[in-house]
């Protein structure tokens, strides 16, 4: 097992506790970070999201949404409640859906993971150099350390949970494409940020409302004004561009549109459910009141219903019943549809998950094991995976993981 992430550490769990295995396989895995599981510790504010109470293939991008639902019905959301009762750990659903652990620490979850791998050798910090795959011999993997005063591991199978480039200090650093092509696969062109915080042209006046969120839709539209995408969640004004549940889940879609068509872009709708033709009525019978009091009494902060204002050029104090016409549709314009313009975004180092990766046309999906190399498995990020926030990259590392992790075990003691 090379990884001791989410997937890494559900494969291990899944290989050693494997009832028809007699006797249990030998399981070492090996990673090359200090601390293990970084990743969920960190997750969900630290109290680690550990899935949502309604996951399918919808909620995923890269591979197709077909092959993404055979793998996630072969360990489903029911498995996963079932799976962490059963190490001790209860969870909660809160309001969004999302399930977490009734301790609200990811602490709980990662104790649980690594006393159930007990049955596995986790050896770290262990950073693998290389791995040499011989189909003919008995142990046909080779697993090579990058400290050379460390022996190498021979075995007969290989789990590669590598994760990908997200969160870089948790040791993620995309060593496991390299890996996966020398093995014989290949990797999308495009490898990621997803579920990241964007960044906006210095000095926009929303970078000016740090700290402010509001439930808005996003929405993506290419170069030509198609629309492509649209998000209704919230979204969280910072000092350098937009961030919250709405921006990062949208990132990855804007990433990838403006792969093929730089001209892509986003604009917010303030008011989810208005329209231009709405707004501008309720604005036209405000009367005496004003546009900045009409939009914080439709629950937009103060600060906010003063910038959109400021922004089209009305004066936020000004009675409706003297707004001049040009004026009243324009702010209704820019309240519906404010451009997002936005130059990039905050990179691996702020992103919570890889798009990209190795496509799931090259695996089995009954088993995980690669069809490009005999014996080898994979799980996890390293797949052309990623789904939205709120526990759904989870449920993903847990179901790849198993279905890899019971693989494995099986496939040694009944060999083909």
């Amino acid at each position: 097992m090379v990884g001791a992430g989410a997937a890494g550490l559900m494969a291990a769990i899944a290989a050693t506790a494997n009832p028809g295995a007699q006797p249990p396989p030998s399981v070492v895995v090996v990673d090359g970070a200090r601390t293990l599981g970084a990743k969920i510790l960190v997750a969900g504010g630290g109290r680690c999201n550990v899935t949502h109470h309604a996951v399918d293939e919808h909620q995923y991008a890269g591979s197709t949404p077909h092959a993404i639902r055979k793998v996630l019905r072969r360990f489903d959301v029911p498995d996963t409640v079932a799976f962490f009762k059963n190490l001790g750990v209860e969870l909660k659903r809160e309001e969004t859906g999302k399930l977490f652990p009734t301790t609200d620490t990811a602490r709980t979850v990662l104790d649980a993971l690594l006393r159930a791998a007990a049955g596995a050798r986790i050896l770290h910090p262990w950073r693998v150099a290389a791995i040499d795959h011989r189909s003919e011999a008995e142990f046909p993997f080779r697993v090579i350390a990058a400290d050379a005063t460390l022996r190498a591991i021979s075995a007969r199978r290989v789990i590669l949970a590598t994760g990908g480039m997200a969160l870089p200090r948790s040791g993620s650093d995309g060593a496991g494409y390299a890996f996966a092509k020398l093995l014989g696969h290949s990797v999308t062109p495009h490898v990621f940020p997803a579920l990241v915080p964007l960044v906006l042209e210095k000095g926009h006046w929303i970078t000016g409302l740090s700290g402010i969120s509001a439930t808005v839709t996003l929405e993506l539209q290419s170069g030509t004004g198609k629309r492509l995408k649209s998000f209704t969640n919230a979204l969280l004004c910072t000092h350098v561009g937009v961030s919250g549940p709405c921006a990062m889940d949208m990132s990855r879609y804007l990433a990838a549109a403006r792969h093929d068509d730089p001209g892509a872009g986003l604009s917010v709708n303030w008011l989810p459910g208005e329209t231009r033709e709405t707004l501008d009525t309720a604005l036209v019978g405000l009367g005496k009141g004003t546009p900045e009091r009409y939009l914080r009494q439709r629950g937009l902060p103060e600060r906010l219903a003063e910038a959109l204002c400021r922004a089209a050029g009305v004066d936020p104090a000004m009675p409706g019943h003297v707004l001049p016409r040009d004026t009243r549709r324009a702010l209704a314009a820019l309240v519906i549809a404010t451009p997002v313009p936005v130059t990039g975004d905050r990179g691996f180092t702020y992103a919570e998950v890889t798009a990209g990766g190795v496509p799931l046309s090259e695996v089995h999906l009954d088993t995980m094991e690669s069809r490009c190399c005999p014996g080898l498995h994979l799980c996890g990020e390293i797949l052309d995976v990623d789904g939205r926030i709120g526990g759904f990259n989870f449920q993903w590392a847990w179901a790849s993981g198993h279905v890899a992790g019971t693989a494995a075990s099986r496939a040694i003691h009944s060999p083909t």
